[in-house]
């Protein structure tokens, strides 16, 4: 397949010649290379699912189509079963075949599950992300004004008509390098699933929330079929990680630490509610457990787990020019579970050479919360919550942040989600 290196950036040549996945794998279906961006979708065993993604984006203005390329990443590492493989191959027989072309859609696809070019390891959907990405790379027009559009998808998921034009217009008006788009789960095929689904998005919702009252930078969601970036900003990022799950939780918090991650507003996506275990943890595993533990799926944090966060990250904020002492007897006073907790994570060691580094304010602290970032703030929280503030049921723990937040309250769980859907949706 032909490449189109001599059209790419410096900085971008240099991600692929260093960072990106290197392998047997191309891109098939296109070769065109003025695309203003690219959705990728990474696909294991969807194609009963995939049809309906692709035909939702389909929906799209059809002059808005012709400038995207929407790349399918058929995909899986060894020890994937017979039957996966073989729904794999109906998938890329099908891309082949013209099948899954829709309207003005731009249909592409990788193949990295055919013999010699499935994923290394055990795959996942990390890799094949990036596998994407990078690949489409050499796919979009760099020499203009507007740098091009990734769109991260799931093949299980559904998008709106708006879907694309909102996020044009997002990025011509906003200077992160990042954004997440709302969200919405469909409704679940039975009513067990839909409960179930219903209380994982209210966890996910209330974890945002939290991480908002606590005036935390990482207040956003991690739910990979809701991420767009800059192409630029994805190559300075150093790419998707490849980690098998868990890849957007990272990719986010990596993305506000570098261009930073803003929130989308114009349409909404609408991920499945189908129970998996294709992952250790995510919707899919959270959905299947919910329907055999309920009680223990879904645990939502102790409301004043987030208030000790962020009176933790004012009080770092406001004595950046203390020594590593001082903040940790000043942590002590807030709880002294949180002075263990910055203890065992070396703040003593970490602090001074923040510092050293960092002789303004405005540089110190954004890179302490580069420091104590997204992973270190649910560490804090599991800690608490193994510990003085122990996981709580879900009105325990929403009433007090719906208060704070000037939100009403109801014990009702459908109502509880539309509320907060609503609110984040606006903020």
């Amino acid at each position: 397949m032909t490449t189109h290196s001599s059209q790419l950036p410096a900085e971008t040549l240099r991600y692929l010649r260093k960072r990106a996945l290197s392998g047997p794998w191309l891109l098939e279906g296109s070769e065109r290379s003025d695309y203003d961006g690219a959705v990728v979708i990474p696909a294991l065993a969807e194609s009963r699912h995939l049809p309906a993604t692709l035909q939702s984006l389909a929906q799209n203005p059809p002059e808005i189509l012709k400038r995207f390329l929407v790349v399918v990443v058929v995909n899986h590492g060894v020890g994937v079963s017979p039957a996966d493989k073989e729904d794999n191959n109906n998938t890329l027989l099908e891309l082949r075949d013209g099948k899954l072309s829709f309207g003005a859609l731009q249909p592409a696809w990788v193949d990295a599950a055919s013999p010699g070019r499935e994923l290394p390891g055990k795959g996942g959907v990390g890799p094949a992300r990036k596998l994407g990405f990078d690949l489409a790379l050499s796919h979009c027009r760099f020499n203009r004004t507007e740098a091009p559009i990734f769109i991260s998808l799931d093949a299980d998921t559904l998008v709106e008509p708006t879907y694309l034009a909102a996020i044009i217009e997002h990025f011509r008006n906003h200077p992160q390098g990042c954004a997440v788009l709302p969200f919405r789960h469909q409704a679940g095929k039975t009513q067990e699933i839909d409960t179930a689904i219903r209380h994982y998005e209210l966890y996910l919702r209330s974890y945002v929330l939290g991480l908002s009252l606590a005036g935390s930078p990482y207040a956003f969601h991690t739910i990979g079929s809701t991420i767009a970036c800059r192409a630029g900003a994805y190559v300075r990022n150093g790419g998707m990680n490849r980690r098998p799950s868990g890849e957007d939780f990272y990719f986010l918090q990596q993305m506000q630490k570098t261009t930073g991650v803003a929130h989308l507003r114009g349409t909404t996506v609408h991920p499945s509610p189908r129970p998996s275990l294709r992952v250790p943890f995510g919707t899919g595993p959270t959905v299947a457990r919910f329907l055999r533990e309920p009680d223990q799926a879904v645990r939502f944090y102790h409301p004043d787990s987030f208030s000790l966060l962020g009176a933790w990250l004012s009080c770092a904020e406001s004595h950046w020019q203390a020594s590593a002492d001082t903040v940790i007897d000043k942590a002590g006073f807030i709880s002294s579970h949180l002075a263990d907790f910055l203890r065992g994570i070396k703040l003593s060691y970490n602090w001074p050479r923040l510092q050293a580094n960092h002789p303004n304010a405005k540089s110190f602290i954004a890179a302490f919360h580069g420091w104590f970032d997204a992973l270190r703030s649910r560490q804090l929280l599991h800690y608490l919550s193994s510990g003085p503030l122990p996981y709580c049921d879900r009105r325990q723990s929403l009433k007090p942040m719906f208060a704070r937040s000037g939100l009403p309250f109801s014990d009702l769980l459908a109502e509880q989600l539309e509320v907060i859907r609503h609110f984040q949706a606006k903020n």
